[in-house]
């Protein structure tokens, strides 16, 4: 069994988000929580949530991949900035609890020059002050690539983020093939090598879910330029052994290849066969 699913659009409410997915073929799927690229939010309808919950359930889907918006900054060098994003970050978590039980994911930030030490703390610090005992939904950190000023681009980072959080059962990480690649791991010729490093720093019980991409780019690029699975430096066969390793298993796959539907569909079907 695999759980297997794409990014989908919210626009038209929550219970289309699981028919569409449906019909590519999914029992899991990624929605970003307000403007990917913005900060504007549309009000939530309490029934459209509950009839996805429904839904979810008659159909066995596995756990679903919410995604912050991209241009929300916990450790910005500007201060308005990072309080934006902290009322942000707080709003969706909020918005989160309404579809309970789900994964809530978003990229640590850019320091911006600041330094990791000084980003770590600000963002353990809306971490601390947002997660709450009584929450269902667990908090993802991403992997990153490593570009420009980008916290999480190696595990190391991801971990002492996770160490300055009090709610430690709350919080969980996302491990994205494209970034990690980029990053400089080797899962193509040492993936046991990679997961035990991950399993040594910061504890494979953290990890909750995968974002499956092929690279455009070399081992260690540090650009984060996803390609269709297969079709880049990663390469089919690598990604085929990580959807089969034991450390993912029951694990959501999300998949952020640049795709449509159609292209999404063909993927979901051609994963699905890696597990027969």
């Amino acid at each position: 069994m695999i759980y297997i699913g794409n990014h989908v659009s919210i626009s038209k409410g929550y219970l289309a988000m699981g028919k569409n997915e449906n019909k590519l073929g999914g029992n899991t799927f990624a929605f970003f929580t307000r403007n990917p690229r913005g900060g504007v939010s549309k009000a939530i309808d309490l029934d459209d949530v509950k009839a996805l919950q429904g839904f979810l359930e008659e159909n066995k889907y596995g756990t679903l991949v919410a995604h912050a918006s991209y241009t929300m900054n916990l450790c910005s060098a500007k201060e308005e900035v990072r309080e934006f994003a902290r009322s942000v970050f707080k709003e969706d978590l909020e918005k989160m609890e309404k579809l309970p039980g789900q994964f809530f994911n978003f990229h640590p930030g850019s320091h911006l020059k600041q330094g990791y030490d000084v980003a770590v703390e600000q963002i353990a610090d809306v971490l601390n002050d947002t997660l709450k005992e009584e929450q269902t939904t667990t908090v993802l950190l991403e992997t990153m690539a490593g570009k420009g000023t980008e916290v999480g681009r190696n595990f190391e980072e991801l971990k002492g983020i996770i160490d300055r959080v009090e709610y430690k059962d709350k919080i969980g990480v996302c491990f994205d093939t494209c970034h990690v690649w980029e990053a400089g791991y080797d899962i193509v010729n040492n993936l046991d090598g990679v997961l035990k490093e991950f399993d040594d720093v910061i504890g494979l019980d953290k990890l909750c879910a995968v974002h499956l991409n092929d690279s455009k780019n070399p081992i260690g690029a540090h650009k984060d330029r996803h390609e269709v699975i297969g079709g880049g430096q990663i390469g089919e066969e690598a990604l085929k052994r990580i959807v089969q390793h034991k450390a993912f298993e029951g694990k959501p796959f999300i998949l952020e290849t640049p795709n449509n539907d159609a292209g999404y569909k063909k993927e979901i079907e051609l994963i699905k066969t890696w597990m027969i």
